[in-house]
């Protein structure tokens, strides 16, 4: 069996994606350090904060990465997508463009990310009600044909901020219990290493990608 580490039961690895300026670095402030700024610096590659939450009794640490929207760092982001257990896709309510982007990285998740990763769609900035664009019910509709989870968040007042990466959390952690049970019937408890790196998130295999 696996040694597990004492500070925590699981480590789940997320990845923020969206367009340049959508608030992807505000949402992870609110969430991790429970701040928010105005000023608006553009993020250079990546960069990652941990949150520990507690869940159903579990210990669950998130490592939560921040990649930079722009194309020129595309490169740099990609190796990242692999490693993630969850990848939350950000849009700005007020940016319709950002919105009709949503698709295209979904396609950098097909092409980068693991088949089964969890996935949800982000709506930021709905403080801003009357500069806001993006109907929700558009987002939902897409939301549901691909059966993931949507919501609309406030990085400036918090607005369901918690709600994402809470939601996502738990996702993972269904999903993970549900393949690791499949992986048990397949091979009567005889788990291979790479299955228990897979379902367990506790350690990181050498292909992971990006992640260290």
């Amino acid at each position: 069996a696996a040694t597990m580490n004492p500070e925590y039961d699981y480590l789940f690895k997320l990845l923020l994606i969206g367009d340049s300026g959508v608030g992807k670095s505000c949402l992870l402030l609110r969430f991790a350090d429970d701040t928010y700024t105005e000023s608006y610096i553009s993020t250079i590659g990546v960069d990652f904060k941990i949150r520990t939450i507690d869940m159903d009794g579990k210990t669950v640490k998130l490592q939560i990465w921040d990649t930079a929207g722009q194309e020129r760092f595309r490169t740099i982001t990609s190796s990242y997508y692999r490693g993630a257990h969850g990848i939350v896709i950000v849009y700005d309510v007020t940016e319709q463009e950002s919105f009709n982007n949503v698709k295209l990285w979904l396609d950098e998740i097909d092409r980068y990310a693991c088949e089964s990763v969890s996935r949800l769609l982000v709506g930021n900035k709905s403080d801003l009600v009357g500069r806001k664009v993006v109907d929700a019910a558009a987002a939902q509709d897409l939301a549901s044909s691909l059966e993931i989870s949507f919501l609309e968040t406030s990085a400036k007042n918090s607005d369901n901020v918690e709600k994402v990466f809470l939601t996502m959390a738990s996702d993972i952690h269904q999903r993970l219990s549900a393949e690791e049970g499949a992986i048990h019937q397949q091979s009567r408890g005889a788990q291979t290493p790479r299955a228990k790196i897979n379902t367990l998130g506790l350690y990181v295999s050498s292909d992971s990608g990006g992640f260290y």
